[in-house]
């Protein structure tokens, strides 16, 4: 079943297309990479795609439905999550009350079920201290609360924005480890990163963006090897 579906969607900001005629499709159960150079364009995808820009042109269906000209909140409570390259915890709460601020703008908006389903999470990504304050949390944790919080609002359909930057390998394969099992889940994800070994590891399909369009698309194997993709993006010493 295809959970996400974009049809030729584009972006202008002003005279600048930042996006253009981008078509692709992720399944339940599938996880895509999208990579690219900086200021590619992946970005500004997840933000057409949640909602916090609209499209100016083209068509999102998530689910079969056409969510083009829904609201964030909408979308989100329909099922669509993403995580953000900066993480911004509230800092007045603790690990976990992070992790529930989630699930007020998902589907589950009671706060008893809210923590619970918190406490769930924290158990799925590891992470053993939920009352820990935020200035004690290392990096990795901060990034978990990060993923915590969109799993909170229980997606089917899930944008990780660049989630292993900052970390050591160690950690890297952990955070790897936790998105294995969230597709076990039959989630729908979408991997934005600039980790080739991550996009190796986790990715069935990779779409590669250059200047706001798709300049390949496949198995990772195959897109890395492409002569347009070595130039535009990986280098020749890849």
């Amino acid at each position: 079943m295809t959970t996400l579906k974009t049809d030729n969607i584009v972006k202008k900001f002003g005279g600048l297309t930042a996006v253009n005629k981008l078509s692709f499709s992720v399944d339940k159960g599938e996880i895509l990479g999208i990579i690219g150079p900086n200021g590619a364009g992946k970005t500004t995808v997840i933000n057409l795609i949640a909602g916090t820009l609209p499209v100016s042109e083209g068509k999102i269906y998530f689910s079969e439905t056409d969510v083009t000209n829904k609201a964030p909140h909408i979308r989100n409570q329909m099922g669509i999550a993403r995580t953000f390259q900066t993480v911004r915890p509230l800092k007045d709460f603790t690990a976990i009350e992070n992790i529930m601020v989630g699930s007020l703008f998902g589907q589950k908006k009671d706060l008893k079920a809210g923590r619970e389903y918190a406490e769930e999470i924290a158990q799925l990504l590891n992470f053993k201290n939920i009352n820990k304050p935020i200035d004690e949390l290392t990096v990795l944790e901060l990034k978990k609360i990060e993923i915590g919080r969109a799993l909170a609002s229980k997606p089917d359909l899930l944008f990780l924005d660049e989630v292993m930057a900052g970390l050591n390998s160690e950690e890297i394969w952990e955070l790897i480890e936790i998105v294995r099992k969230l597709q076990q889940q039959e989630m729908a994800i979408c991997v934005v990163e600039h980790i080739m070994k991550v996009v190796k590891e986790l990715t069935s399909n990779v779409v590669v963006l250059e200047n706001g369009q798709i300049i390949a698309e496949g198995p990772y194997e195959e897109v890395s090897a492409d002569e347009q993709v070595i130039a535009a993006y990986l280098g020749e010493d890849y």
